[in-house]
């Protein structure tokens, strides 16, 4: 890796030359500042932080959720432990960050299991006034009593935001539609594609419709990835379509960010079962036939810094 090359699949540095521990994460624009929120499974770390202005050099923040996080009730009967009843750390998953407009608090939502097992299959949610450090963990739930695993969050343009969820030991994706503060479910407004497995949910919208990538269920094993698309995020979605190749250039989808409406960029995870903290990170470009996004494979990414604009070579 060069100063402004990052080269698809191995292990991205930031600038202190320390690994980047942001796996299935989520990125939030927050002005000046590209804000990149992922997995942290070493020692009591759980969720860390890194911000940067370019998408290439990121400084690493803060770990802002860790087994000593404070803790606080809201208006939401939660399950406030950090930790096990063995004393052992929990898993939180998938952690995804958006800015509440009206409360100006940064709100956090992941995925939430007790790290004996994946029965309690949970979501859980934390808050701060800052993007990158303070956050208070209030607990985790099961909403409207549904299991809830691979998980992501959508911002619509009007503010409005939706969890969106695998549920039925990952049968069925749900699409919930929060309340105006972030911090509860309002109503459940879509049950997806029931018995097709699907999960590691990436949502974003174009044009006035709406698309939503998947995997499949394959443990760390990679899969052919699938798009859906919607005119409105109640619905109907329509059929599952292939979404790249049949391993997804083996990587699993982790978020789509929206640089402008005619940039969007695919981050993935490059799972290594054999040795998670092996993993790698992808960034593609979404390429387009007619209003339905496609994917080709991409080996590295050049940042031009007279421009700020990213090259993509094969």
């Amino acid at each position: 890796m060069n100063d402004h090359q990052l080269t698809n699949g191995t292990i991205w540095r930031d600038i202190s030359g320390q690994p980047i521990h942001a796996h299935g994460g989520h990125m939030l624009f927050h002005d000046p500042y590209y804000y990149w929120y992922g997995e942290d499974r070493r020692d009591d770390i759980y969720v860390s932080c890194y911000r940067s202005r370019d998408l290439f050099h990121w400084e690493f923040r803060n770990h802002i959720l860790t087994t000593s996080t404070p803790v606080a009730p809201i208006r939401v009967r939660t399950n406030m432990k950090l930790m096990n009843d063995r004393g052992g750390k929990v898993n939180l998953e998938r952690p995804k960050v958006l800015f509440n407009q009206e409360t100006k608090k940064f709100v956090l939502w992941v995925h939430y299991e007790n790290g004996t097992n994946y029965n309690d299959a949970a979501c859980a949610i934390a808050t701060s006034d800052y993007p990158d450090s303070h956050f208070i963990y209030h607990g985790s739930f099961n909403p409207y009593g549904y299991m809830s695993r691979d998980c992501t969050l959508f911002q619509d343009d009007d503010g409005t935001a939706y969890f969106i969820s695998a549920a039925r030991d990952n049968a069925d994706l749900h699409i919930y539609r929060l309340q105006q503060d972030y911090l509860n479910v309002d109503s459940l407004i879509g049950k997806l594609w029931q018995g097709e497995y699907r999960e590691a949910p990436a949502v974003f919208n174009r044009d006035g419709k709406y698309y939503m990538l998947t995997s499949f269920c394959t443990g760390w094993d990679p899969n052919q990835g699938k798009v859906a698309m919607a005119e409105t995020m109640d619905g109907p979605w329509g059929m599952l379509r292939n979404f790249g190749d049949e391993t997804t250039y083996y990587t699993q989808p982790s978020f789509v960010l929206k640089r402008s409406e005619q940039e969007y960029l695919y981050f993935a995870d490059r799972w290594n079962g054999a040795d998670y903290f092996q993993s790698s990170y992808v960034v593609l470009p979404i390429e387009w036939e007619g209003d339905m996004p496609i994917l080709n494979n991409y080996c590295a990414l050049t940042l031009n810094r007279d421009t700020n604009s990213i090259s993509f070579e094969k």
